[in-house]
């Protein structure tokens, strides 16, 4: 074999073998037709010396180079399209596990509502006994605004500005008050009776204000707790009639859902981005094969070429 025949024929199954890796990336049926239509032209070229391997290096020198470089521009510009896609992916993870890492989840926000409750009866009890003895001590238990503060972002229910204030108003003729409370005194008869036993049904916040529920034990009458001031009234929950209830998730929970539903759309895009097609391309691979596939190869080589320079065009228009 001489060496232009052989280094022609290298050089074609080097071209052939990047139109097959192509074909695979791309996993498109009519380039894996053309990959092996090339093949065969190919093989007819090794097999029959007797044919001007010139015409072997002419066509893929017009077609087969020409088709690999519109794949490539095409892939070069859909892994740009998906490097985007992968960089808010990769983004929204390393939200969602700082959200995570951060999350004050449902299981301590439940355990931490036991030690709020029996702090609330506690300080209770204390100031009933502190308003008893006249006395100015301090009644609360250290830290009560401590459970809010770590849990009221996410857990205490959002009520507008206006109402929460409503819900602060009282008759001053209906409690008792020292320099560290305000309870209704019908309220502090009712939790005497009940011996200081209630539970932490839910809270509310509207801006820096936060108010706590309370449910009396063993009854369906509940009362209101501002930490920060000290106040105690009875609530009536018709008070909430309109208010959007809690979800069941915390607002931090509801981001990480929402990042998660997210990325998860994201990795479905990637794999369809990573290897689309233009219907317009597509349309050109099926005309372009079905051409190549009519061509007397030995006869008509100018068909080849009259075809590449539809591939050529493609690579100088934005249809890609």
């Amino acid at each position: 074999m001489d060496e232009n025949r052989a280094a022609v024929l290298n050089n074609s199954r080097r071209i052939i073998s990047k139109l097959q890796l192509l074909s695979v990336f791309f996993g498109d049926e009519m380039i894996y037709k053309l990959y092996l239509r090339t093949q065969v032209i190919h093989q007819l070229f090794e097999n029959s010396e007797e044919l001007d391997i010139n015409k072997l290096e002419l066509f893929h020198l017009q077609f087969t180079q020409t088709l690999v470089e519109l794949l490539r521009k095409i892939k070069r510009n859909n892994e740009q399209s998906v490097s985007l896609l992968l960089e808010e992916e990769q983004l929204n993870q390393e939200l969602i596990e700082n959200l995570q890492s951060t999350l004050a989840n449902r299981e301590t926000f439940r355990l931490e509502q036991h030690r709020q409750t029996l702090k609330i009866n506690n300080s209770l009890r204390k100031l009933y006994e502190v308003l008893s003895a006249d006395s100015g001590e301090y009644p609360f238990a250290k830290n009560l605004n401590g459970f809010s503060a770590r849990f009221a972002r996410d857990f205490y229910r959002e009520i507008p500005h206006g109402l929460i204030e409503e819900l602060m108003q009282y008759t001053p003729t209906e409690v008792y008050t020292n320099a560290y409370a305000v309870i209704q005194r019908k309220l502090m008869g009712v939790l005497c009776k009940y011996e200081f036993r209630s539970a932490f049904q839910e809270g509310l916040r509207a801006g820096e204000l936060i108010a706590e529920i309370y449910r009396l034990h063993d009854t369906d009458r509940y009362f209101i707790c501002f930490p920060a001031s000290g106040l105690f009234l009875f609530f009536d929950y018709s008070r909430l009639q309109g208010v959007e209830e809690d979800s069941g998730l915390s607002q931090k929970e509801s981001v990480i859902r929402e990042l998660t539903n997210r990325n998860s759309q994201l990795q479905n895009s990637i794999s369809m981005v990573k290897s689309t097609l233009t219907p317009e391309i597509k349309l050109l691979l099926t005309e372009n094969y079905k051409k190549l596939n009519d061509i007397n190869f030995l006869q008509s080589i100018a068909d080849v070429d009259a075809q590449a320079n539809l591939l050529k065009t493609m690579l100088n228009t934005n249809v890609i």
